[in-house]
């Protein structure tokens, strides 16, 4: 199992701490750990007792992710309260160029609106759907990545092979089926190591029905995401309108399917 380095040295252990956990000598470092930070563990430590729980949820209810999103106050610790506890630092990007220069061009599209809004298209969002031969008044969050993917591509001389579709599932599941092993991380492993989310990944979520979304995580700490996404907006609604970076993503996500690295 591989292991989430966080700022101080400690290590994410692969699972969410809650009150069947058993491993006395992690939760006495949780416990010291929540005291230095002021939040007091009462005795005893080893055990994570009812008071434990309390002494979480009210780290919870005071503090933000990693990413400056509020944490989910249930009282056990996953990847993205741990990463706020121990103070998660951004995993750093890889070295594939491929995978790095997609990111760069997206962020270059930050700022880029429908015209009129609401349209599903534009001069920019026009050029996007292009991508993946589809025109305007369709879904783009899918063709935006693909535009990004592919300008990468032609900057760099290289060929692409990652999926040119309008749909986040049929992406998904061509890279699962066609793609190479080492560009799929499934929602899962992300959970278990959310160290292993890099920069420039594409994040695929499932809403059922064929329907889905995308874009690229910008940062990772400790699983908490931020993201640059096509085709959304900074309400949290699911109309889109333009290219937003986003701090409201992570690894929990009950919609995640996972993570595809360009390629």
């Amino acid at each position: 199992m591989v292991l989430q380095s966080s700022g101080d040295g400690m290590k994410y252990p692969g699972r969410v701490i809650e009150p069947s956990e058993t491993d006395k000598a992690l939760l006495g470092k949780i416990a010291a750990k929540l005291g230095a930070r002021g939040y007091a563990v009462p005795e005893p430590h080893h055990a994570y007792t009812p008071a434990f729980a309390a002494a979480v949820k009210l780290f919870q209810s005071q503090n933000v992710s990693a990413s400056g999103f509020p944490l989910k106050i249930d009282g056990k610790i996953g990847p993205i309260t741990w990463g706020a506890i121990f103070e998660q630092e951004p995993v750093e990007a890889g070295s594939n160029d491929l995978v790095n220069r997609s990111l760069e061009i997206a962020i270059s599209q930050l700022g880029v609106m429908e015209k009129p809004l609401g349209s599903n298209g534009g001069p920019e969002v026009d050029q996007y759907l292009k991508s993946v031969g589809l025109g305007t008044g369709f879904f783009w969050c899918m063709a935006f990545v693909n535009w990004c993917i592919q300008k990468a591509g032609a900057d760099l001389g290289k060929t692409v092979k990652f999926p040119r579709t309008g749909g986040c599932v049929k992406a998904w599941n061509d890279a699962v089926a066609g793609g190479p092993k080492s560009a799929v991380l499934t929602a899962a492993d992300a959970r278990t190591s959310p160290g292993k989310v890099k920069p420039g990944a594409v994040f695929i979520l499932s809403y059922g029905k064929g329907l889905g979304h995308t874009g690229f995580v910008r940062s990772n700490a400790g699983g908490a995401l931020i993201t640059v996404e096509g085709n959304t907006n900074q309400d949290g609604s699911r109309s889109g309108l333009g290219v937003f970076e986003l701090k409201r993503r992570n690894v929990m996500d009950a919609q995640l399917k996972g993570f595809i690295l360009p390629y």
